[in-house]
């Protein structure tokens, strides 16, 4: 029982630690970039390049890393980590940077990016009961909510502090860049401690099943799901937090002090509403609970430009986040209760992968929204438009496909 609790622990702190990184860099990367001297087109292209680079390196590792290991897998993730915070540090070379984006691991949204979510929850999966999957995740949720809030806090206002005490707005940007650097080698060496009970069990004894990508029965549901789960990551990322950052500091002309505060609110926010969905999956299923929190955070979305004053565009925005990550913990539960135990690293790994590249394509197009103050508001309905198509299409598809603990 120490053993399985040893794993379980070492998971959470890696996600707080990844995600603490996410979000401290996130309210610095676009105003790193601009001040560099990318144009608004560069910068979509670059952070799509990022996504991209994340959803090819992350499908090999996810449908590797039953077979290969998965802590030999988390690893490697840390590691490119580690060279993508390391070489924007070094270069401003927008060729380089480019490079960085597509071979590293860096978060351009302050959410989860990589091959670690996939692997840790077939990890969890494996050593947690079923009855108590959906609520561990939750819990798992939002650690990396609270974590995630902290980093854009600090991030936010270390920039201030350094900026007052002398530092250029550039220098402060690559001090946030060498943080994230460091927290790969903290993860490296936080996965080093996972033990053999991690790895899966399941000994491939019928050489005859016919496995693609590490699916087999399940490749049908984990194609459907990851199909939608594109769509939504597409509008998602019209609106990722580097962008609704740039986009209050243009509108509003916020400081990175009060965005890194508003963002810490928003971000423990999510994670209180991403806790709240346990109990209301419970009741109600995980696929009611993904839909009907989703679509009224999507409607406060498309609100979030119409408000004319800074405070109620915040307030619209962190009522939005008090329900928006409801549907996140019961969607990765979904996800691993509905195909078999030997798939669920690929089944993860695969249906984010499909959330990568959906989101991959978005910043780009949001992009060439930034060039115009009287244009920058179009992502926001575009992203709330296309997320609730999103979930209509998943509630007619899934609303009768039972995970075992609700049949």
């Amino acid at each position: 029982m120490m053993h399985f609790d040893r794993n379980i622990i070492l998971l959470f702190i890696t996600r707080i630690t990844r995600l603490f990184a996410y979000g401290f860099l996130s309210i610095i990367l676009v105003l790193y970039l601009t001040n560099i001297g990318l144009t608004g087109i560069q910068i979509g292209l670059l952070l799509s390049s990022t996504l991209i680079g994340d959803a090819a390196i992350s499908l090999w590792i996810t449908t590797s890393a039953d077979r290969i290991g998965r802590r030999r897998m988390l690893i490697l993730g840390a590691l490119l980590m580690v060279l993508a915070g390391t070489i924007f540090v070094l270069t401003s070379n927008y060729i380089f940077l480019v490079i960085a984006a597509i071979i590293g691991v860096i978060s351009p949204s302050g959410n989860e990016i990589g091959p670690f979510l996939s692997i840790e929850q077939a990890a969890m999966t494996q050593l947690l009961p079923g009855s108590r999957r959906t609520h561990i995740f939750s819990w798992y949720n939002l650690a990396g909510s609270f974590s995630t809030a902290l980093g854009a806090l600090c991030g936010g206002w270390m920039v201030q502090l350094l900026q007052k005490n002398g530092f250029t707005q550039i220098q402060s940007y690559k001090a946030v860049l060498v943080g994230y650097a460091f927290t790969g080698v903290v993860l490296t060496l936080l996965f080093l401690f996972l033990s053999p009970s991690i790895e899966t069990k399941i000994v491939y004894e019928d050489s005859q099943i016919k496995r693609h990508l590490g699916l087999h029965k399940s490749r049908k549901i984990v194609l459907k799901l990851s199909s939608l789960f594109a769509l939504d990551a597409f509008a998602g990322g019209f609106v990722i937090q580097s962008l609704i950052v740039y986009w209050f500091h243009i509108r509003f002309d916020m400081d990175t002090g009060m965005l890194g505060s508003v963002f810490f609110g928003a971000n423990v926010l999510a994670g209180v509403s991403a806790l709240l969905a346990a109990r209301i999956a419970a009741r109600f299923g995980l696929i009611n609970t993904m839909v009907f929190t989703h679509i009224p955070s999507n409607i406060l979305l498309c609100l979030v430009p119409l408000m004319p004053f800074s405070w109620l565009a915040i307030t619209v925005l962190l009522l939005r986040f008090s329900i928006s990550q409801m549907d996140v913990p019961t969607r990765q539960s979904y996800t691993m209760a509905v195909v078999s135990p030997d798939e669920r690293s690929a089944a993860s790994g695969i249906t984010t992968v499909a959330r990568s590249i959906g989101a991959s394509i978005s910043p780009a197009l949001a992009g060439f929204f930034l060039v115009s103050s009287w244009l920058m508001s179009i992502p926001f309905f575009i992203a709330g438009g296309l997320k609730i198509v999103y979930d209509i299409i998943l509630y007619k598809s899934f609303k009768t496909v039972k995970p075992p603990e609700e049949t």
